[in-house]
């Protein structure tokens, strides 16, 4: 069964890609096993909680949000891993730290969809990722390099290009894992027009609403958003 949110309101950045929040779940300060949930397209697979940003949400409190739902877990949230950006899927994904202190017995989506959650150590969740989601093993790359490296509060937190091999760069982020003045709601309408923003995302993230894994729904089509212009 997947997981759809069909009411959501999807939230996007200056540059057009839709803003979504994660967290590594860890066990212990010693971040030596993390945890991770089935996916609700493909049950058998595992991957990282997270989910869309939803308006006037700041993104840590989506992605403490999104854990509490899909694995059913409480934490301290710690810092910020960077901006992980998904260009074929058009989507950045701010990626936290939370130090697990309370596992429910039963929670939202072991209800509604049979999500099922378990703990790997970081290798066993970087072969589990590599089945479903190679994007996501970046996470846990970040994870390890920012363990012991320290850094202001202030420092902006990186953009990391997401691909599906092991190597990856970053540049410095501009929003400090804060929503941009800059960012625009899906289907808002401006006040004094009457129209729509002027520079809407590109037709490939707005003409499907996503599920929870970043991933376009199935049978989920946005009716706000217009068709995408035919190529030649």
């Amino acid at each position: 069964m997947v997981k759809e949110k069909p009411n959501s309101i999807r939230i996007y950045d200056k540059d057009g890609y839709r803003r979504r929040a994660a967290c590594i779940c860890v066990r212990s300060e010693a971040e030596t096993e993390v945890l991770l949930v089935t996916s609700s397209r493909r049950p058998e697979l595992w991957i990282v909680p997270g989910g869309g940003v939803e308006p006037e949400e700041e993104a840590s409190l989506t992605a403490t949000r999104e854990v509490l739902e899909e694995a059913g877990v409480m934490g301290e949230l710690g810092r910020c891993l960077g901006v992980f950006e998904n260009t074929e899927h058009m989507h950045r994904t701010e990626v936290f730290v939370m130090v697990v202190t309370q596992e429910l017995d039963e929670w939202e989506d072991s209800k509604t969809i049979g999500r099922k959650r378990q703990w790997f150590s970081i290798e066993e969740a970087l072969s589990q990722l590599a089945l479903h989601k190679p994007t996501q093993r970046h996470y846990l790359q970040q994870l390890r390099h920012s363990k012991h490296r320290t850094s202001s509060a202030s420092d902006p937190p990186p953009i990391i290009s997401e691909h599906d091999n092991d190597d990856f760069t970053s540049e410095p982020e501009t929003n400090n894992c804060t929503a941009s003045p800059d960012d625009i709601v899906a289907g808002e309408k401006d006040n004094t027009t009457g129209s729509t923003p002027t520079t809407p995302p590109p037709a490939s993230c707005c003409d499907t609403v996503t599920d929870d894994d970043g991933e376009p729904a199935v049978n989920a089509v946005d009716p706000a958003s217009p068709p995408p212009t035919p190529t030649a």
